[in-house]
């Protein structure tokens, strides 16, 4: 049935409801929840759609399926292509990157105490 309850537990809670709300009552809630119930279908339904006019009719929703994520298969298919060369451009940029940051790195003093990186 519904969220894994069998036969039995329906209706051992459908008795337990109507102990608790009342005969007379039960009739009510019953029309509520089936609204409710209808409107969660209708919400449903109006976002299937809203998907579909989004990305198309063409889209396979199992592939956007984060189940479907292996991080291993990823980096093995990005480890698998070649390296893509460096551009003139791109190098040069970077050049000019690591030549400003080296600029704006002041001197070394004389004075200015060693700093050891492996003492403890």
């Amino acid at each position: 049935m519904f969220f894994g309850i069998n036969g039995a537990e329906a209706i051992l809670i459908l008795v337990i409801a109507i102990a608790v709300i009342g005969p007379e009552r039960m009739p009510q809630y019953a029309r509520q929840l089936r609204k409710w119930a209808e409107q969660a279908r209708d919400w449903v339904t109006q976002g299937k759609e809203t998907v579909k006019a989004e990305l198309g009719d063409d889209i396979d929703l199992a592939q956007l399926d984060p189940r479907q994520y292996d991080p291993r298969r990823i980096v093995r298919e990005a480890m698998a292509q070649p390296a893509k060369p460096a551009t003139s451009r791109g190098a040069a940029a970077a050049a000019a990157a690591a030549a400003a940051a080296a600029a704006k790195r002041p001197e070394p003093s004389q004075d200015a105490a060693h700093y050891d990186d492996e003492a403890t």
